[in-house]
């Protein structure tokens, strides 16, 4: 990577000893992407000014508002983006809508280079009759529900049925399913917000079944979020064996069962964390309760395999969600490309909550913009926007809402040397002076719009970490953004 330790790149060291004005980037979106990509800039270019922009008056993004409650370690990287921010090339300005408040041309006229980093702020939908119904809800509203986002403050999810549903075998399904079952002295002391800590301690939901399209060798959570869920106090795991057969000696590597090709079986060229995956899958599945520990865990999940969702089913008077028919697969091809094509047989299922866990979608932020509408991402090349010079992406609208911190970290890294490479070859022209915020200032001051900084952010910080420690809790998330700005004297 050029310049990333040592001396500086020769194009760079000329840079540093000529008087050319200071390359003024701005970036879109004050989560990972946002934050990783000013990181690398910072540090590998000595004179470049970097401004974020966030919609938000608080900073942070997923990490914010997407990792669960109770994973604080996962938010330590919060530590690092704060060095960032604070650093003196560095700007933060919250409150301001880019699309709205401010258009993409409008920060191109105001800096040298502009880069995208602003996430899948958006849902995929099921396609299918009865999703609208009340009781379904997108696994995205129903974390960001947990988490504290504004805009899901008042999603009021009805948790007065016994069993709920969730589409999808990732992580997030798991975080959702973990949530539901947790006893609530464990929740109590994460940073999940008082109001949903309310609703959990009078749900009746006593059972949370994870539903997919494939098999078990195509689940795409992790086997530390899968022990976790094991691990749930109080919870006991459901998983059939029937599901299991053949799989065991494939994950030993006695062969590939071939007459249980119907599982995607090609293990013997797995890599070894699919294989662990597996095996832990089995042993639970496999494992017979001890009647005493079975007898005193009153919630239960399970993984259902398989089974691909063709309706939410109404109740009797067509005004809620009551079950949901599923059509059942069986998998052509193996491995990860492995499809599921329905066999014409269908399953009802009875659950009074159907959470959609298919993933995260992006959405066009400015008519200026190139968008792929089919893939939910802008069409870019290592990052550079196609078209649009100048213009760059990072993150989940670069590459598509796949990957944990660390993927968006590296996705990141490689966008900024993208620009990089650009500053330092020519491409991006220095030479006219640009006035970075000094010219969005005057923008957003016409048009009635307040930025908060970061010093006012660190106020709301300590303002919610105060509350939390009054409760006995980490912080004690404020949800209004009405109220973030009134604590600042906005």
């Amino acid at each position: 990577m050029a310049g990333a330790g040592g001396r500086a790149p020769l194009g760079l060291r000329r840079w540093l000893s000529s008087a050319a004005p200071a390359p003024r980037v701005c970036v879109v979106g004050s989560g990972p992407a946002g934050f990783y990509t000013a990181q690398h800039i910072l540090k590998h270019h000595g004179g470049a000014l970097v401004d974020i922009y966030e919609k938000l008056p608080v900073p942070f993004g997923l990490v914010r508002f997407g990792v669960a409650p109770d994973h604080p370690e996962v938010k330590n990287v919060i530590n690092t983006f704060t060095q960032t921010a604070r650093s003196e090339r560095c700007t933060y300005y919250g409150n301001v809508t880019v699309g709205r408040d401010v258009t993409v041309p409008e920060l191109q006229q105001a800096y040298h280079a502009v880069v995208l980093s602003y996430g899948a702020e958006d849902s995929r939908v099921l396609g299918i009759p009865g999703e609208n119904l009340p009781g379904v809800y997108s696994a995205r509203a129903f974390v960001g529900w947990y988490n504290g986002l504004p805009e899901n403050q008042d999603l009021k999810p009805d948790l007065t049925c016994e069993t709920a549903l969730i589409l999808g075998h990732g992580n997030v399904a798991l975080d959702i399913a973990r949530i539901l079952l947790s006893p609530l002295q464990l929740l109590r002391k994460t940073d999940i917000t008082d109001s949903s800590l309310a609703a959990l301690a009078c749900s009746k939901v006593k059972r949370v079944w994870l539903v997919g399209r494939r098999g078990p060798l195509q689940v795409a959570f992790t086997i530390k979020e899968l022990r976790e869920m094991i691990n749930v106090p109080g919870a006991r795991a459901v998983l059939d064996p029937a599901d299991f057969v053949g799989l065991e000696s494939a994950v030993k590597g006695e062969g590939s069962v071939p007459c249980f090709s119907r599982l995607g079986l090609t293990l013997a060229d797995a890599p070894r964390p699919r294989k662990r995956l597996t095996e832990l899958m089995i042993k639970t599945a496999l494992e017979k309760p001890v009647e005493m520990q079975a007898a005193a865990a009153p919630r239960e999940w399970g993984l259902k395999f398989q089974r691909s969702p063709q309706e939410v089913l109404p109740s009797a008077d067509g005004r809620r969600a009551r079950g949901i028919r599923m059509a059942l697969t069986r998998l052509e091809g193996s491995g990860d490309s492995a499809k599921a094509i329905p066999t014409g047989d269908v399953e009802e299922l009875e659950c009074g909550l159907v959470l959609s866990s298919i993933g995260y979608r992006s959405l066009p932020l400015d008519p200026a913009v190139p968008f792929d509408s089919q893939r939910g991402v802008i069409p870019n090349s290592s990052g550079r926007v196609e078209g649009v010079p100048g213009l760059y992406c990072s993150g989940w609208v670069k590459r598509g809402p796949t990957g944990v911190i660390i993927t968006t970290m590296n996705d990141s890294f490689d966008t900024a040397q993208s620009l990089l490479e650009d500053l330092q070859g020519g491409v991006l022209d220095i030479s006219p002076s640009r006035e970075g915020f000094g010219l969005v200032e005057s923008i957003l001051h016409s048009r009635g719009v307040r930025p908060v900084s970061f010093s006012d952010w660190e106020k709301i910080d300590a303002a919610e970490v105060a509350r939390g420690k009054a409760a006995g809790k980490p912080r004690e998330k404020i949800v209004d953004p009405a109220e973030m700005l009134r604590i600042i004297g906005h």
